[in-house]
């Protein structure tokens, strides 16, 4: 498990974590990875804004693509359960939503390109990319389908640097998603993802620039990882 502090400018506002399961699970008769995000902001942002989220991904062990995709939403009174039901032979997803309890659920579906990506399992898919073989600027593009929508991620491999972690100095591989005009984000190279430089390749480090401020997502703690974390010896 990996765990995570959520910094708005000084502010401590969330805490994070990343989950992967030691088991596999079967979904649409597949061997899949299942991971796990889940947000909670705390202290007195819990007050401005209460989160408390759930994303879940089943990926399937072969191909590195979703199987099954789940959120559950808890945001102030916003309430959101959806299930989405991805079918790679015939390129369409089957979406399921709830917003209230009393309320019937929703279902439609879509039709996606192929080896389409959820948001989880398009952060596991950039895991799995071998960056000795690529030079800095190189552009990955990557399908994904989230909220209803298609869309199309370009992340520009930046090469590798250093950084300073909660959990340490870490050598890290950066990556920049090209984000499109919004009112959200400043500027399409407003977030940066570092991954570590070695076998595991976990994000340690997610900085955002945005309109409103700076936000810092720092792992702060690790278990159960598989291979040595790229540490920078500390004299």
């Amino acid at each position: 498990m990996l765990s995570y502090k959520v910094h708005y400018g000084l502010i401590n506002a969330a805490e994070a974590t990343i989950e992967v399961s030691n088991e596999l699970h079967r979904v649409n008769d597949r061997p899949c990875y299942r991971a796990t995000v889940t947000g909670r902001t705390n202290g007195s942002f819990d007050l401005f804004m209460r989160v408390r989220d759930t994303w879940r991904s089943y990926i399937d062990t072969a191909s590195i693509l979703p199987q099954k995709f789940f959120r559950n939403i808890e945001e102030n009174h916003y309430r959101k359960k959806e299930t989405v039901d991805f079918d790679h032979t015939h390129d369409m997803v089957a979406v399921e939503t709830k917003k209230k309890e009393q309320e019937p659920a929703k279902h439609e579906s879509f039709k996606v390109p192929n080896n389409v990506q959820d948001i989880v399992s398009g952060v596991y898919y950039l895991r799995t990319l071998n960056y000795d073989q690529r030079r800095p600027g190189e552009v990955i593009r990557v399908q994904g389908f989230f909220d209803k929508d298609v869309f199309t991620m370009d992340v520009i491999y930046k090469g590798r640097e250093t950084v300073e972690t909660k959990a340490g100095v870490i050598r890290t591989i950066r990556l920049v998603p090209k984000m499109p005009s919004n009112k959200l984000f400043r500027g399409e190279n407003a977030i940066s993802v570092y991954l570590s430089d070695d076998r595991n390749k976990i994000p340690v480090l997610i900085q955002a620039e945005m309109f409103v401020g700076s936000v810092k997502i720092d792992m702060y703690k690790y278990q159960g990882l598989k291979n040595r974390l790229n540490l920078v010896a500390q004299n």
